[in-house]
Formats: C-alpha cells, sequence, structure tokens
C-alpha cells in the first residue's frame, strides 16, 4: 500500500511529480485538465516522456487522474451527458498516454426524473464510454457521499450500474473508495471490526479486484450524514482507529491511498501519518 495527494500540474504536467515528491506521496493524482472546463492541453511525446522521467525521478509508484467535476452522467439533458461521456473517455486515452493506472469519476445528479431512469443514463453512459477501449489505464466510478440525487452512494448501485452497463467481466472497471464519501453515505469503519465488516461488503457486492484505489479522507460529518465533507486523518469521525485498521488490512496490502484533505500543509501530515501506521 502506498500513499500519496492529490497535486498541482500548474506550469505543466512535467512538474506534478517533483510536487509529489515535496508532499511525501509515493503515488499522486491529478486533474490533467482544467476541473473549470475547457479544452485539455495537448500531450506531446515530449511532455509525456519529461513526465514519465519525473514520475522516475521522483520515484513515484504510481500516478492517477481525477476528471473535472462538471460532468454529469445522470443529466436529463443530453448534450450534457454526451459531453461527459466524451471528455471521460478522453481522460482515460490520457491516462494511458502517460501511463496512469487508473482515472476515477464522480457520476452526476439527476432532480428531474425517477432514480431507476437516471441510473439507466449513468449505466448507457458508463458503457459507451468503454465502447472499444483498448488502453491500459482503468476507469473507476467513485462512491459518492449520497446527497440529494447523487447516482452510486452504495457499493450495490455502483455493482448494479457495471453490470447493467454489460462489463461485468471487464477488468478495466471498476470502483474508487472515498472513504469520507462511504462513511457519509452509511458504512462504517470506525473500529477495526467495522473495517473488517466493511472490507468484506466490498468483496462480498463488487469483488475486492473492483477495488482499484482509496481516497482516504476523514468525514467532518457523522455517519450516513450524507454529506460530503473532508476532514484531515484522525480530526474527523471515522479517526484514527479506523484508517489503521484499513491501512494494515491483510487483503488491502496492494490498494493505493490518495489524500484529498483540505490544507497543504496538513496533507503532508497525514501522509506521514498514514506511512507511520503502516510501519507499526
Amino acid at each position: 500500500m502506498y500513499f500519496g495527494a492529490h497535486v498541482s500540474i500548474a506550469g505543466g504536467l512535467g512538474n506534478a511529480p517533483q510536487r509529489a515528491a515535496d508532499f511525501g506521496c509515493e503515488v499522486f493524482q491529478i486533474f490533467s485538465r482544467s476541473p473549470r472546463g475547457g479544452a485539455a492541453p495537448a500531450l506531446t511525446d515530449e511532455i509525456v516522456k519529461n513526465f514519465l522521467a519525473q514520475c522516475k525521478e521522483y520515484n513515484q509508484h504510481a500516478w492517477y487522474i481525477h476528471t473535472p467535476y462538471y460532468l454529469n452522467l445522470a443529466s436529463s439533458k443530453s448534450h450534457i451527458r454526451n459531453d461527459s461521456i466524451r471528455v471521460i473517455r478522453e481522460e482515460l486515452d490520457r491516462g494511458h498516454a502517460i501511463s496512469a493506472t487508473a482515472i476515477m469519476t464522480h457520476l452526476g445528479s439527476s432532480k428531474d426524473m425517477e432514480r431507476s431512469e437516471a441510473l439507466e443514463l449513468v449505466s448507457d453512459g458508463i458503457s459507451k464510454i468503454m465502447d472499444g477501449y483498448k488502453g491500459d489505464t482503468k476507469f473507476l466510478l467513485e462512491i459518492s457521499a449520497g446527497a440529494g440525487n447523487v447516482v452510486g452512494n452504495t457499493l450495490e448501485e455502483l455493482d448494479w450500474l457495471i453490470r447493467e452497463a454489460g462489463l461485468a467481466r471487464n477488468k478495466k472497471i471498476g470502483v474508487c473508495i472515498d472513504t469520507a464519501h462511504a462513511f457519509a453515505s452509511g458504512y462504517d469503519m470506525r473500529t477495526k471490526k467495522d473495517s473488517d465488516v466493511f472490507v468484506k461488503k466490498i468483496d462480498t457486492v463488487l469483488g475486492l479486484e473492483r477495488l482499484g484505489v482509496f481516497h482516504c479522507n476523514d468525514s467532518m460529518v457523522g455517519l450516513g450524514a450524507r454529506k460530503d465533507r473532508h476532514d484531515h486523518i484522525g480530526k474527523g469521525e471515522i479517526g484514527k482507529v479506523g484508517f489503521q485498521a484499513l491501512v494494515r488490512h491483510p487483503k488491502l496490502h496492494e490498494v493505493d491511498c490518495i489524500v484529498e484533505t483540505p490544507t497543504p500543509e496538513g496533507m503532508k501530515q497525514d501522509i506521514a501519518l498514514l506511512k507511520k501506521m503502516r510501519r507499526v
């Protein structure tokens, strides 16, 4: 299990590995384009070569891409769904170009249709994103905190989306478990026993082979509060005991952890704390 953080690509993609190393990262996550919109910057052969060289120089074991936040596969507006499908597929292809382990995306929400209809639209979008994809980078569906009409807040719903998209046997699709989101959606992990139950649930519903990466974030809100509020490790409602149990879980040794906590200095401390938990 390696630990890292979401880092900026300001000034160019090749700057991200050093920034990651400055945080104490062993792995890292980026946006490959502006999360606010606009065309993605070109990935020339020179840019990719430099980026990979920097990853090697700064001893980064893996890197991940988070898609922009504005995407919505559950929108009632077809042009929004189609743009979301296009951008996510572009990110998959960009991920393959820079040898990213995986990309992950929020699935979106819908306020003006039945949930069953929204889920069908999302599964259709996932199917279209993966249609004909031959790259090595995996596509991960991120569990949501369950606020409002957001899709994908349960393991069962994520599993249904993958199966309904016709991808049950496709090894290039999986899930990203954000601990803060999962906790807010009702999955307890505050004790070793709770964590064991949670990991067993993931395995039973999805299969641990579908677990692509953890977003390791503590939660400012309580269990089942259905709000997305990240806190630093050990400062929130999940607490140090819960994260220590996940970090040391024998079935999770191959799963990387990315922190997306509120402040840069806090992220450095979070990574150092997680490393310490791993060693003890």
